[in-house]
């Protein structure tokens, strides 16, 4: 992708061949930073030959700009404005923002909203759920596009199959309640990468690592791992995962509260709560992904550096494949709470981005500043 140098932000450009006497129309694809530029550059490449397929008549040039324009939680009335301004500073015809926002209107997901008036569309990537999302982007950024172009909300009504019209003017795609609820949860899940949380979290890991080791040749926590039952293991699991859980989202302070002034029912209200819990779910699936991996650690380390002469020494019996599963349970709820010890080390912005690709916006900081 080719990089602008005329506008701080921009990401590329992608044009589809004009013929001659063919008017030319500028479209502006705006991306969140994050999974949502990375969407953008996935789509761009084919949407100026998928928009001269749609219209051929004009001639179509697709820029993109990576730019969060309103800071969270905000309304689709907000993403609206902020586009147009950006569109009109840039020189567009037409603006798509690609929005990492989850926009809801009578708890149903909004996918997509296009305002002919203001030739500003907006999709919202959560909401295209966790799978197939680039070619449902390219997909719905043509209809918008074709939308807008047709210059009246009415058009844009048939081109969306006729949607509930939204409060503030134009025309939004909107999802079922229970259906598309969870396709956006997913979909914000899917963002997030609950999966990458433990790389990423570089001194919890070394932490965790280090209190497995040591519990693997401490003679004491094997007769312990052996003496207790199996529901105490069970609920030393259940702690240590619940430790790190605690830990990181309290020590960076990731769980939001709502705007002062905004009631828990309001746009902002609602984003709120999926924020949080989007990323306590995050969190969850991320440290039980750090908990399973230390024990297929520990099962290798039982082996290696657990002695079945020794063990059995200390046991004072023989020593039985049941007895090594437990050393290494044990081993791995002690090193899961090493993990904890060492996830409150790590800095509020190493857990942001491990936890949902937390990505600074200069513009924001600048704003708050």
């Amino acid at each position: 992708m080719r990089a602008s140098a005329d506008h701080p932000g921009a990401a590329g450009e992608r044009i589809s061949g004009p013929e001659a006497g063919q008017p030319t129309v500028i479209v502006g694809l705006v991306a969140s930073p994050g999974p949502a530029a990375d969407l953008a550059g996935q789509v761009v490449d084919q949407l100026p030959d998928m928009l001269a397929r749609s219209s051929p008549g004009v001639a179509w040039t697709v820029r993109v700009i990576i730019d969060r324009l309103v800071d969270r939680p905000a309304d689709l009335t907000q993403l609206i404005d902020a586009a147009r301004r950006r569109m009109l500073h840039e020189g567009w015809q037409l603006t798509v923002c690609l929005t990492d926002l989850p926009l809801q209107t009578s708890r149903r997901p909004v996918v997509a909203h296009a305002s002919a008036t203001h030739s500003v569309a907006v999709l919202s990537v959560p909401a295209l759920g966790p799978i197939a999302v680039a070619s449902r982007a390219r997909e719905t950024t043509v209809r918008l596009v074709t939308a807008l172009l047709a210059g009246d909300d009415e058009h844009t009504a048939r081109q969306f199959g006729g949607p509930a019209p939204a409060d503030h003017g134009g025309i939004g795609l909107v999802a079922g309640v229970v259906t598309g609820n969870l396709r956006l949860l997913l979909g914000m899940l899917r963002a997030n990468r609950p999966w990458r949380l433990t790389i990423g979290l570089s001194r919890a890991l070394v932490a965790a690592i280090t209190a497995e080791v040591f519990a693997l040749v401490t003679s004491d926590i094997w007769r312990l791992a052996v003496e207790y039952s199996q529901m105490r293991l069970v609920l030393l699991s259940a702690g240590a995962v619940l430790a790190v859980v605690v830990t990181i989202i309290v020590g960076a302070s990731l769980w939001e509260r709502t705007p002062s002034g905004a009631a828990r029912r309001s746009p902002a209200g609602q984003q709120v709560i999926l924020f949080n819990m989007v990323t306590l779910l995050t969190v969850v699936i991320g440290v039980l992904a750090l908990y399973l991996a230390l024990f297929v650690l520990a099962l290798g380390g039982v082996l290696l550096l657990v002695p079945e002469a020794g063990l059995t020494d200390a046991l004072g019996r023989p020593a039985g494949t049941g007895d090594f599963l437990d050393i290494a349970w044990l081993a791995c709820s002690v090193a899961t709470i090493g993990g904890a010890l060492g996830a409150g080390l790590e800095s509020d912005e190493s857990v942001r981005e491990a936890a949902y690709l937390y990505q600074p916006d200069e513009v924001i900081d600048e704003r708050r500043s």
